[in-house]
């Protein structure tokens, strides 16, 4: 089967391995679309602060059953997506069932060699019926989970008013399922085209520059109040940081972002708004469902977030094009014909 592996940063080659054998509690998988997440970007460039070198990349996938292996819940041919979370289900966050929080998870694609490949096997835990969403849709999903988890870790309602920062695909599926909730969201970014695009596909309500005057126009804009709930959706420390300063008395700040960094902010500040600071890691079971269950609702835009696309054997060249800012790639999907 052919394979694209990344065996050192900044090298990608396409190889010929054996198909794999599922184990018991496996299912056999034949990839058919990958999405490309800006963690295969960081792993390419050698950016990813948990990866051991050679690794197959590719965490965003659906397929096709091609051996069930006794699964009770599939059958050979049956289109599915795949939750790329391994967990071990015995350390203390598995047994509460916050198995995204796992002490030893390990992430296909990251941890362990992902879906850029004909075959793979998979627990059959972690293999889902794609239902009535298509193939592309269905590649789509693990990366709108993340989206739908920070929301719903804010708690976020319709009496909200959000500010989602960074509109990135995670930041704008941030924004999806916040509007699903029906809060008024405002999106904050240094990227007109990005901004201008959550407001005309996305339905946000405004959008603010991230600039030096970004503090004071979000006081205006919510007359003195500033955001009931703030997501970072940034990968930026700084960001991260300033972002503090745009949540209200009593209000939430979710960090989807995770970088290497230390992150600080002034506790007098903190404390006097009494905000609640919250952690938001990959996504659960019930957020995938949210998003497949917001996709039949017609409230994810999926064929105006997949703007890029190309087949499996052209990733090496692929990967550079899609790099250069100017490609203004949102969601590219690698096919496998």
């Amino acid at each position: 089967m052919k394979t694209l592996i990344c065996s050192e940063p900044g090298r990608l080659s396409l190889i010929e391995r054996d198909v794999p054998t599922p184990a018991e509690g496996e299912v056999l998988v034949r990839i058919r679309r990958v999405g490309i997440c800006g963690t295969d970007f960081h792993i390419f460039q050698g950016k990813h602060p948990f990866l051991e070198y050679p690794r197959v990349m590719g965490h965003e996938l659906s397929g096709t059953v091609e051996n069930a292996n006794g699964s009770t819940r599939l059958k050979n041919g049956d289109n599915v997506y795949i939750v790329p979370y391994i967990a071990c289900g015995k350390c203390v966050a598995c047994r509460r069932g916050i198995t995204n929080a796992c002490q030893s998870l390990a992430v296909l694609g990251v941890h362990r060699d992902g879906g850029m490949t004909e075959f793979l096997c998979v627990p059959d835990e972690n293999v889902v019926s794609a239902g009535k969403a298509s193939l592309d849709e269905a590649a789509m999903i693990e990366f709108l989970a993340i989206g739908a988890h920070g929301v719903k870790r804010g708690g976020i309602t319709a009496a909200d008013r959000v500010l989602v920062v960074g509109s990135g695909p995670i930041g704008m599926s941030a924004i999806i399922f916040a509007k699903a909730r029906g809060a008024d969201v405002t999106v904050m970014d240094m990227r007109e085209d990005r901004l201008a695009f959550t407001i005309a596909s996305l339905g946000a309500d405004r959008t603010l520059l991230a600039n030096r005057e970004a503090e004071a126009q979000a006081k205006h804009l919510t007359d003195g109040d500033f955001f009931d709930v703030v997501i970072d959706a940034t990968g930026n420390s700084a960001a991260m940081q300033r972002g503090f300063n745009f949540v209200a008395h009593g209000g939430r700040y979710v960090l989807v972002s995770v970088v290497r960094d230390d992150i600080t902010f002034s506790d007098p500040e903190f404390h006097k708004r009494e905000t609640t600071l919250f952690a938001s890691r990959n996504a659960q079971p019930d957020d995938f469902a949210e998003v497949v269950k917001q996709m039949e609702n017609g409230r994810v835009p999926t064929s105006a977030l997949n703007t890029h696309r190309g087949d499996l054997k052209n990733g090496a060249e692929l990967f550079t094009d899609w790099l250069r800012p100017e490609a203004q790639v949102i969601k590219a999907i690698l096919e496998i014909s």
